[in-house]
């Protein structure tokens, strides 16, 4: 297991401080004895900093549970990213967007 993965699975992890998720920039990795990880989180929220102790083992992936067939898994697990491009795009859209969705489709046909 590698530390990008660690740092990722932090990331689902609250902060018991205040609740909010820790982000993977705020995830530091002290040091590891074989599936025992070490880590110092800081919260970006309310500022605490703590210490984790995680025992994370390699090994079989656990199954993957999604209601998507097989086609649609690799057909989306293959596409671009979304990113803060695409973010800012949808936002100047909507800023600007009437609401009419019948309009705005009719126009992307013709």
């Amino acid at each position: 297991m590698d530390e990008k993965l660690i740092k990722r699975l932090m990331t689902i992890i609250t902060c018991s401080v205040c609740g909010k998720r820790y982000e993977g920039e705020n995830v530091r990795v002290l040091g590891r004895y074989t599936d025992l990880w070490f880590l110092s989180v800081y919260c970006t929220n309310c500022h605490s900093q703590s210490l984790v102790a995680a025992v994370l083992r390699d090994g079989k992936h656990p199954e993957l549970v999604t209601d998507l067939t097989e086609e649609e898994y690799t057909k989306y697990r293959e596409m671009a990213v979304v990113d803060t491009d695409d973010v800012l795009d949808l936002h100047n859209f909507l800023r600007e967007f009437n609401g009419d969705f019948s309009h705005l489709f009719l126009k992307e046909k013709g």
